[in-house]
Order: C-alpha cells, then structure tokens, then sequence
C-alpha cells in the first residue's frame, strides 16, 4: 500500500451569523534551544556519505555533544530497543522491521527480524513480549535471541487503505502502540484526513487511542477526538502520554470580516500541536474544537467550519491540553527517558518533529526535549536542530529519538535515509 501524506480538503465556510467565540490567544512562544548549544558537523564515515551527506552538514546540538551518521537504511521511522541491547527500528515502506546490533568500532550489523507485513510502524516491548503496530492490526511476538517468535494477534480488523468504506483514502494508516505499566496495550487509530467527522462514529471509531485491557480482550476507546496520535509513550509515572498532529487550513474564527475565512498568516500557527497526558475518556477535540494559546495548559476554541453553533461539542468544558508544539509541526516520535541521558536530559521527553507542509516559512524539522517536572512536562526544547536553511529547504527531518544503552540518543530520519547519535560529552 501507498503511504499518503496529504490530507483531505477543508468544508466551506459557513454562511450563517458567526456565533460568539472565544478571542484566539496569540501565537505559542518560539521554541527554545537546550541551554548551551553549539553547530557541530554531522559526522559520517566514508561508506555512509551518500547524499545529503556527500557535502558537509551542520546541525545545532548541546553544548560539548556530537551528532554522527550511525547507519543508513531507507525511510526509518519508529525506533525501540530490545532487552539484549540491539535497536529494532521499523521501515513501513518495505513492509519490515530491521534489527541493528551495536559493534565497539564502526557501523552496526543490520539484518531483518520481520519481513513481509503491512505497513509496520510502531514498536514496544513489555519484558521479552516485542509489540508491532500493523496498519491493519496489531502483534505481540516472543523476543529472545535476536528473533522474534510465535506471532499472535492482539487487536485485528483495524482501518487502513483496504478497507472497502474508504477506497484507499486513508491520510493516517499508520498505528503506533505502547505498553502501560498494567500490561494494557494502547495502539493509535489515525483520521482518514483533515476534518473527517465520520472517523468519530467508525466501527471501530477512527481519530483514537485504543486499549485493550491487561491479559488479552477486546480494544475499546481510551482517548477521542485524537486526529494522528503518531507519538505514543508511558511517561516515568505510568501515565500515557500521546504528540498528536493538529489540523490543516483552519478558519479565522473571530467574529468580524474574516471569520470563516481559511487566511495563511493565521493558519501559520493555529492551532498549536498537543502533547497530551491521556485519562479514561480523555477528549482531545477533533475536529469540532481546536486547542488555542500555550505553550502549556491549551484551552480549547470551536471550529468555526465543522462545530460553527458549538452544539456538536462544547468545546470550553473540556480539560486544557498540558502541552504544546507549534502549528503543523507535524510531532512523530515520542519517547521518555528516565535516567538514561546526563543532565540536564535526565528525565523528560523526546519528540521527533517532521517539519510543516503547509506553513511559509516552514517549521523546522528538529528532535525536542520536554523536561519532566512534578508529573508533567515542562515547555519545548530544541535538542537537536538545523535541519532546515533559512531559504526553508531541508536536508533532513527526524522521525523518532530513543535514549540507548549507551546514554546516547539515536534518531531516525526518513527523509535522509539515515539513523544518528547523538553522544554527550566524555
């Protein structure tokens, strides 16, 4: 199957007499870079210096770190290491999940642990149980040894391209899972596009998070109105946490000349990105309420276009959303680390952040740190950055970054064809 990377259209703009609204917030602050930063070239070794690495790259990482091409592969996406110290990282694309085993000097030894499925994404392991998210279903294997054994389905029968009520329109087929400290498995369910509102009565509903309880059964909604919770990951405390990717185009809703109107200065950062703590029933809007302000403790505000009366959901009623990114920042990758990275990186969260499509100027792709603080997250860091030159065009874009064994940070990068380290001081 095509991965599709676009999103449906927006509805027109409504003709009635705007309903009052809730005045938007300003724009979230600019993201900040991790205290003491440095431009650093990306180092490569000759055999791994095909393009974008055959000029010299530069890239913005903490100060004393390095940032090194550690593999290539191509289009690595979601990224998680075994028990026994190797890194699993998954190529939807080709339909496998590759495994590579760390070597003292030089490029790791690569090979193939699963061959053959339909668009593997997400990755996680509970113990020696390995999770694969297909875009159809999802997997539990036995891991010990390099190898992944006795496949049995956990969740089956999920929505993707193939299924015959969407004729191959899905914008979001690919699911992501996490394990929670109860042996409860959460697996994403992505919109078919923009502003899809049928996704929210779907059999089963699209636009959520699913659970399926500890010990086996069937997979209920845990979270709603999640338009592509890609990043999924259990935070220090045990808690679910998902980076979920906003919508497009959305309309000027202030009462006024423009409103209802799809303007490009506002749709440049409306709304802002969640990064949300997820509860039973949590609500995160889509696509009747969008989240405003931040960058911390979002309000939500109608959508002007898909709830213009605010009858379909009462959109200040709901709980504001912990954390943010910037609009169409596109978050990927999410993963906590706990101890694993020196300071100030010991404990937080990492994100992979795609880049915008349908923002002048682009956001810029860059992997964040969000630092854990009292149970919550405090605001957004550039950890790594430079991805982008000031003309908006890119040499790569990072998908996913886990802490390793080794207290350094590998990052996945499908637009590079590439997987880095990043390595602390010493």
């Amino acid at each position: 199957m095509a991965l599709l990377a676009g999103c449906t259209t927006t509805t027109e703009a409504p003709t009635t007499t705007p309903a009052p609204t809730t005045t938007p917030s300003a724009a979230p602050p600019a993201v900040t870079p991790a205290t003491g930063t440095s431009t650093v070239t990306v180092g490569v070794e000759p055999d791994l210096a095909d393009a974008p690495f055959d000029e010299a790259r530069q890239a913005e990482v903490p100060q004393g770190w390095t940032l090194s091409v550690w593999a290539r592969t191509s289009k690595p996406r979601l990224a998680v290491w075994t028990p026994d110290g190797d890194l699993l990282v998954s190529i939807p694309s080709a339909g496998r999940v590759l495994r590579f085993a760390p070597a003292e000097d030089g490029a790791p030894e690569e090979s193939v642990l699963l061959d053959n499925l339909d668009q593997p994404h997400g990755l996680a392991f509970a113990g020696s149980t390995l999770y694969v998210a297909q875009s159809d279903q999802i997997d539990a294997y036995d891991y010990a040894d390099g190898a992944a054994t006795n496949p049995r389905i956990v969740a089956g029968d999920l929505p993707d391209g193939r299924s015959p009520e969407l004729r191959g329109a899905y914008s979001h087929a690919l699911k992501s899972v996490t394990v929670g400290p109860d042996g409860a498995v959460y697996f994403s369910i992505g919109s078919t596009g923009n502003i899809s509102a049928e996704d929210r009565t779907a059999d089963p509903p699209r636009a959520t998070i699913m659970r399926v309880p500890p010990g086996g059964g069937p997979a209920t909604p845990f979270a709603t109105g999640v338009r592509n919770g890609t990043g999924l990951a259990v935070a220090p405390d045990g808690a679910v946490w998902t980076a979920n990717n906003g919508r497009d185009n959305v309309a000027f809703p202030e009462p006024g000349p423009d409103y209802g109107a799809v303007i490009p200065d506002y749709v440049d950062d409306h709304p802002p990105e969640q990064l949300a703590k997820l509860t039973p029933g949590r609500e995160l809007g889509w696509p009747y309420c969008n989240s405003d302000g931040g960058p911390a403790d979002m309000p939500f505000i109608r959508d002007v276009q898909t709830n213009p009366d605010g009858d379909l959901m009462d959109c200040a009623s709901l709980p504001p959303v912990e954390q943010s990114f910037g609009a169409h920042s596109a978050p990927l990758g999410l993963s906590f680390v706990d101890g694993n990275l020196p300071e100030p990186y010991s404990t937080g969260a990492l994100v992979g952040i795609h880049g915008s499509w349908n923002r002048q100027p682009p956001r810029a792709p860059e992997v964040s740190f969000y630092p854990w603080r009292d149970g919550g997250l405090g605001d957004q860091q550039t950890l790594v950055g430079g991805f982008q030159a000031d003309d908006g065009s890119r040499w790569g874009r990072p998908v996913d970054a886990v802490a390793g064994p080794d207290g350094a940070v590998y990052i996945t990068d499908d637009d590079a064809d590439a997987i880095y380290r990043l390595a602390p001081p010493g």
